[in-house]
């Protein structure tokens, strides 16, 4: 809990009156996320509301229980959606060259959204640790040649809408020994694509990169905040 309010704080992810919708997916992350920030809502400062959605891509079969998903947020109090939708053809054949893997993370944004700016949110929460920001910079350097990453705090500029990531300075391990404290039921069935992807090989490069420099982790997270890439606006 300290170390989300403490990230919230140093990169301005939660502000008063911020109406915050997260991410649900069902895995590790997107649990700690969701529970951590419905605490964090409970406490009067900052002041702010937080809905989960959970999406449903009809192509890519991957699945979490679905009751557990709606006794969880019943038992946070907070409210939960659910969006059945899939790949239009529309989309699919504006991007025939792109993989799986960016087709549905695309449609997944672009219902969320829509989704957001239907019902009145101006943030949007994602369960990424620093793990995976750490991995997309180095998967960002080695195959497209750019030193980039996911944000902290992204201000979208075409709509009213903030990404934010509060979980941006806790690292993997420490969010899996939480969801085994507290019980996180796993996902039904993962993704099938989720191992033969770029970032996998980025992760498998953060393990022996972290082998030759345990403080390697340290040393990325400086060279990138230091680059003002942890916050666009």
């Amino acid at each position: 809990m300290q170390r989300l309010r403490t990230a919230s704080k140093h990169y301005g992810l939660i502000a008063d009156g911020d109406n915050i919708l997260v991410g649900l997916s069902g895995g590790k992350d997107s649990l700690a996320l969701l529970r951590l920030l419905a605490l964090q809502s409970r406490i009067c400062k900052p002041s702010f509301r937080i809905a989960a959605v959970h999406i449903r891509m009809r192509e890519v079969q991957y699945e979490s229980g679905q009751s557990y998903l709606e006794a969880f947020c019943q038992q946070l109090d907070v409210p939960y959606f659910v969006i059945n939708t899939s790949f239009s053809a529309s989309s699919a054949s504006s991007h025939q060259s792109k993989p799986v893997c960016f087709l549905c993370s695309w449609n997944r944004r672009k219902q969320l959204f829509n989704f957001a700016q239907e019902h009145g949110f101006n943030k949007i929460a994602f369960g990424h640790h620093q793990d995976d920001i750490l991995h997309t910079a180095l998967m960002n350097l080695t195959f497209t040649g750019h030193f980039s990453t996911m944000p902290a705090r992204l201000v979208m500029k075409k709509m009213p809408i903030s990404i934010i990531r509060p979980l941006c300075t806790i690292q993997e391990a420490d969010i899996v020994r939480y969801a085994t404290q507290l019980g996180f039921q796993p996902l039904l069935k993962k993704c099938p694509y989720e191992h033969n992807t770029q970032r996998t090989a980025a992760r498998r490069l953060f393990e022996e990169i972290s082998v030759m420099n345990p403080e390697a982790r340290y040393s990325l997270w400086h060279a990138l905040e230091s680059d003002g890439k942890l916050v666009e606006s």
